[in-house]
């Protein structure tokens, strides 16, 4: 990866109704909205889903996705 991808960013995202942010790498926030786009959902939506199925943390549970999904 190069510098800029593995630079982790913050956002702001809605779960339930309440406001969380995530910190990821900018190579999984490109990863899952390619995920999402190609879902026809918004990265929100994904990511609510991702929430719904998780058992631990969010971030690390979206990385996982993330490579699960991509390495398909």
């Amino acid at each position: 990866m190069s510098g800029g991808a593995a630079q982790v960013r913050k956002r702001s995202v809605t779960l339930r109704g309440h406001p969380t942010s995530v910190s990821l790498e900018q190579a999984f926030w490109a990863g899952l909205k390619r995920i999402a786009d190609a879902r026809g959902l918004s990265v929100a939506a994904l990511v609510a889903e991702i929430d719904g199925r998780r058992t631990g943390n969010l971030s690390s549970a979206i990385r996982v996705f993330v490579l699960e999904t991509l390495a398909r």
